[in-house]
C-alpha cells in the first residue's frame, strides 16, 4: 500500500519507538492557556507582561511596524494577583537534563524577584525541562538562598527536586501551577 510522503506503518515486525520529545505546547503557551482558565473562572487574574519596545518607523499604510527596538529590559514575564495578594513569576525552558543554568535569569531579574520577595510578594520560577517532560516551581525565596550561597552556574535538578514543587501536565487547566502552590504552602 503506497502511503503519504512514503512513509509506512509499522507492523509487529518492525516497531518503532515513539518519541514523546517536545510533544505539545511550549510552556508560556501551558502558562497563557492556564491564566486564560483562571480569568474564565474568576480564581486569579494573571497575565503576561507585554515588553517595552520603542517605536522607530512605522508604514501607517500597511499599519506595520517597519523599526523597533527594546526600551529597556522587562522584569518577569508574568504578574497578577491571587486572592488579593500580588504574584510575579519568570517562566523558563531548558533542554539540560541535569540543571538549569543561572544565566537564563538575567541580573536585572533577579534584582526584580529579589525586590518582589522583599516585598512580600508571591515570587517564583516555573522551569520546564523539556528533555525530562518535568516542570517545576521553585519559590523566589528558594532560588535566592540558592544564588546567593553557591558559586555554581547552574542550578541541579536535584534542588528543584528537593526545594521546588513539581507541576503534572493537565487538561483543563494547563499546568495548574496555583493549585501545586497551594497544597505545598508557597501560597
Amino acid at each position: 500500500m503506497k502511503y503519504p510522503n512514503n512513509i509506512r506503518k509499522t507492523t509487529s515486525n518492525n516497531i518503532v519507538p515513539v518519541n514523546y520529545k517536545n510533544r505539545g505546547m511550549n510552556l508560556e503557551s501551558d502558562i497563557n492557556i492556564t491564566n486564560e482558565y483562571y480569568i474564565d473562572t474568576m480564581k486569579a487574574f494573571i497575565y503576561k507582561k507585554p515588553t517595552p519596545i520603542k517605536l522607530v518607523k512605522v508604514d501607517y499604510k500597511l499599519a506595520k511596524i517597519t523599526e523597533a527596538y527594546f526600551e529597556k529590559p522587562s522584569t518577569t514575564d508574568y504578574n497578577g494577583i491571587y486572592k488579593g495578594q500580588y504574584i510575579d513569576f519568570e517562566a523558563k525552558e531548558t533542554t539540560n537534563k541535569t540543571s538549569f543554568p543561572i544565566s537564563n535569569i538575567h541580573p536585572h531579574q533577579i534584582n526584580h524577584i529579589r525586590n518582589i520577595y522583599n516585598e512580600k510578594g508571591i515570587c517564583f520560577l516555573i522551569v520546564r525541562f523539556t528533555n525530562l517532560n518535568e516542570t517545576y516551581i521553585l519559590m523566589s525565596k528558594d532560588f535566592l538562598e540558592f544564588i546567593d550561597n553557591n558559586d555554581r552556574s547552574s542550578i541541579p535538578l536535584s534542588y528543584f527536586k528537593e526545594k521546588g514543587f513539581l507541576i503534572k501536565d493537565g487538561f483543563i487547566p494547563r499546568i495548574d501551577y496555583l493549585k501545586v502552590l497551594e497544597e505545598n504552602g508557597g501560597l
